[in-house]
């Protein structure tokens, strides 16, 4: 398959290591070419009996349950394809696929979907701010998807450029407060600036008084990347992006075995090293790329109990 780099960076052959197909990967970005412990220890060192493992884990675990939370929770996808030429942006080939294998994959974890195409910055933001000001006080959690070029901290609309957190603040414990307390993810398929990864060789909250707490506004958000700050993200044609497709190949094999963090991690793992560029262009062959994974959950988060 022949694959290239999600800009204007020519039709060089190029291939990964993922596929024997013949199509270019893409980047997610119009390329630069002259740029280059235990998270909760146990107080009591003493062994636990099994029951108490247990009663342990569902205290570190969201509470998800179809009782306390009647309706299906939401999962929203902005797909951004086709940008005006005054952007210079190019078209993102092969991100359709992105957008309707994320949908099959989410619908078959119990979410409710709603998808948008080829939104400006401001009808991204609209649209954003109206799924905040829904009453979710009925779902368990929230889930946003967004598929666009980017450059670092911002996000391409089809027509200019804004700061994701523009769109992410929108769900902010003191803006959107019928999720406060319940998890919010976001996955972020784009670019991140115009570094190459060229690779390297390698071997190898409880509370035991009456009062009501608080949470800070920030917190209960994970934001799932497809690459680190300051690189490109690559996508591929015909199969999609090197993130999304590494992210529903997990999810649809063990999506309702593992906890998140497990689950992101296996999309890490696939990532780095079942993907790599192959390229005509010798400064677009031999690319690596690693997703990052940023969370502020205060607790572990299963899609078992959605389903």
């Amino acid at each position: 398959m022949r694959e290239m780099a999600d800009s204007d960076t020519g039709q060089g052959d190029s291939s990964t290591m993922h596929s024997h197909e013949d199509q270019s990967d893409q980047l997610d970005a119009f390329p630069n070419r002259k740029a280059r412990p235990l998270l909760f220890p146990r107080t009591n060192p003493s062994v636990s009996t099994p029951k108490e493992a247990m009663d342990e884990a569902e205290s570190l675990a969201y509470n998800l349950d179809k009782k306390t939370f009647p309706e299906k929770p939401l999962f929203v996808l902005i797909n951004n394809e086709n940008f005006l030429r005054k952007t210079g942006m190019n078209k993102r080939s092969g991100t359709v696929k992105d957008a309707r294998n994320l949908m099959q994959c989410f619908t078959a974890l119990g979410f409710k979907t709603d998808v948008k195409q080829n939104l400006t910055c401001r009808e991204m933001y609209e649209y954003m701010y109206s799924v905040s000001k829904q009453d979710h006080s009925k779902r368990p959690c929230f889930m946003c998807a967004i598929l666009s070029h980017g450059e670092k901290d911002l996000i391409y609309g089809i027509d200019d450029t804004m700061d994701f957190k523009q769109l992410s603040s929108c769900f902010r414990g003191d803006v959107c407060k019928s999720l406060v307390g319940k998890p919010k993810i976001f996955i972020v398929q784009a670019c991140r600036g115009q570094e190459f990864d060229d690779g390297i060789q390698t071997d190898a909250v409880s509370h035991s008084n009456n009062s009501v707490p608080t949470i800070p506004v920030e917190a209960d958000f994970l934001y799932c990347y497809s690459t680190v700050l300051g690189y490109y993200s690559w996508r591929n044609p015909e199969r999609g992006s090197w993130f999304v497709q590494a992210l529903t190949e997990v999810l649809n094999d063990k999506g309702t075995e593992l906890e998140i963090m497990r689950l992101l991690t296996k999309v890490n793992h696939k990532v780095a090293l079942e993907f790599e560029s192959l390229s005509d262009d010798q400064f677009l062959s031999g690319k690596k790329q690693i997703p990052c994974i940023m969370s502020m959950l205060t607790k572990e988060f299963y899609f078992k109990y959605l389903c």
